[in-house]
């Protein structure tokens, strides 16, 4: 991933180490491009769909939950800012074990992304007459036909073809992207307000909750956090960053809180612009059923028929962009488990150009895969938002235990109220994975489960003398804190799947005060688990040794 910085397209460094020169506006642009993707395209009709007008209740709950998190990850990016810090915080505090399961579930998330974008883009040019008529993209519910296949598969192959050559021609000119990303949702909203703005349509349908917290809180997976996520882009990135003490911190702040305030007013225009006679009966269709272009149709109903094509362009730069970029992402998490020997070595091998070559195709296959079992938008955001929550998970623990064992490190920026900061951050991240389904986490258990057998063979095929120490006793609070989390969503009431259903034991209400109860006994155990001071300096001292001699990544 690249920046308006230039940061990898500059000639390698004569040490052969990242290069530093990535400044406060490229990370900001770097997370806030990640932040505003396909997400301000789908998310506020799902959302609505799942909580009525109550869905901004639920942007601005996942927007706080998201604003913990990211003042944690605003800490440890500036006191520690090696390349791919949600995996190496873990791996300092926690050891080779937690590493690799918080590298990997980063790897899932980002290796999806791809493919939820492009799915995005053929459900809003599918919107188009001649598109619908002549291509047929999409079936009624929204899942990708052959012909949608084929055409997802060029898009993927594109985005494959521009990291392998490492053409710099979007990523260069980040700044205007991601201008051009975040002025359409907002030009958006300025037209569609004063043109068909209906006030009461946030009582229509059985009120402004229609389907009580229940509704509010399962919004959040189906492309609420989903949509807001990608803050932490530029804390990848920290490696690169030109100041990464001083303009880390702020960064992630500042796109968080653009993109917050860009998604609820979204939200808002959408709900307002609804047509009053589609509510009469709920919010199960508020759009035309097999219509997976909201906004361009809601602009066409507004007599703004021109807006509607700007939304079809942006349909495909927004999302593409982020795909592009996301490639690169799953590329360079890819590479540093290859290089650290947690997955076969030929993934961290560089071809001459600097390009993590294997790297790169395994997520272009892996993409390819993703379409076949979540052949649409709403089921993959679904999976990517409980894996992003489990890596976000490692960041409070990481927290707590480095404050601990490593106090003296110097932290140009500190998390506010840290002792109560990260247990919420880690109580706010269970309960985005309970939100997000018993059926759903399932899933994510396999593929780290699979991740596991592949880190174990791997490590068997290495020489004795060459097998890093796995810290055991420091990640033995994992597994029975993934494993208690599927147990409670399979006790409580949020699944998507009705041929796996849940339990359903576990009442509203209290099984918030169930994940939140059993989140801080984990909190603590964690961070009691934490390795030894001495090994925690020897492993940032590790990572610092061997940033001078990395290698520069190229890819988009």
């Amino acid at each position: 991933m690249a920046s308006p910085s230039n940061v990898a397209s500059s000639p390698l460094g004569g040490n052969g180490h990242f290069k530093r020169t990535v400044g406060f506006y490229g990370l900001m642009f770097i997370s806030l491009g990640s932040i505003i993707g396909s997400g301000w395209l789908l998310g506020a009709l799902n959302a609505a769909k799942v909580a009525g007008p109550a869905s901004l209740i639920s942007w601005v709950l996942a927007a706080a939950m998201l604003a913990v998190l990211a003042l944690i990850h605003a800490e440890l990016g500036a006191a520690y800012p090696v390349a791919g810090g949600t995996a190496r915080f873990p791996l300092f505090a926690y050891g080779r074990v937690a590493g690799f399961i918080a590298g990997w579930s980063s790897w899932i998330q980002a290796v999806a992304i791809a493919p939820i974008e492009v799915e995005a883009s053929l459900a809003y040019l599918d919107n188009i007459p001649w598109v619908k008529d002549n291509l047929a993209l999409l079936d009624q519910d929204g899942a990708l036909t052959a012909s949608g296949f084929g055409w997802a598969s060029l898009l993927m192959v594109i985005f494959t073809f521009v990291n392998i050559v490492g053409v710099k021609l979007l990523s260069e000119s980040n700044t205007i992207t991601v201008l051009w990303k975040t002025a359409v949702p907002l030009l958006t909203v300025v037209v569609l307000v004063p043109l068909s703005f209906h006030g009461a349509n946030f009582s229509a349908g059985g009120g402004f909750m229609p389907f009580g917290l229940h509704g509010v809180f399962a919004a959040l997976p189906v492309g609420v956090v989903f949509a807001l996520q990608g803050f932490e882009q530029c804390i990848q990135l920290a490696a690169e960053a030109a100041q990464p003490k001083r303009d880390l911190s702020r960064a992630v702040l500042v796109a968080m809180g653009i993109g917050a305030i860009v998604y609820i007013l979204l939200e808002i225009a959408f709900i307002g612009s609804l047509d009053p006679s589609a509510l009469v009966h709920g919010w199960a269709d508020p759009i035309a059923k097999g219509d997976f272009g909201p906004y361009a149709t809601l602009a066409i109903a507004a007599g703004a028929s021109w807006l509607a094509y700007i939304l079809y362009v942006d349909a495909f730069v927004s999302p593409a962009g982020t795909g592009l970029i996301y490639v690169g992402t799953s590329a360079r998490l890819t590479y540093a488990l290859g290089r650290d020997k947690q997955i076969p070595g030929v993934f961290g091998k560089l071809s001459v150009r600097g390009v993590p070559l294997w790297s790169i195709v395994l997520a272009f296959i892996i993409g390819e895969l993703a379409f076949l079992p979540f052949p649409s938008w709403s089921v993959l955001v679904s999976v990517v938002t409980s894996a992003t929550a489990v890596m976000y998970a490692f960041a409070p623990v990481s927290l707590a235990a480095l404050r601990k064992r490593d106090p003296d490190r110097e932290r140009p920026y500190k998390a506010p109220f840290a002792p109560v900061l990260a247990p919420l951050g880690f109580v706010c991240a269970n309960l985005i994975i309970y939100w997000s389904g018993w059926d759903v986490n399932y899933q994510i258990g396999e593929a780290i489960v699979f991740g596991l057998i592949v880190f174990a063979v791997t490590r068997a095929f290495q020489k004795p003398e060459k097998r890093a120490k796995l810290d055991l006793k420091a990640a033995q609070w994992i597994v029975p804190w993934f494993v208690g989390m599927v147990v409670l969503g399979y006790l409580g009431r949020y699944n998507s799947d009705t041929k796996q259903p849940s339990a359903m034991i576990l009442p509203d209400g209290i099984d918030v005060l169930v994940v939140a109860v059993f989140a801080l006994a984990v909190f603590y155990w964690a961070v009691a688990c934490a390795r030894p001071s001495a090994d925690v300096a020897a492993a940032v001292e590790e990572e610092n040794l061997e940033l001078q001699n990395q290698p520069e990544i190229t890819t988009a």
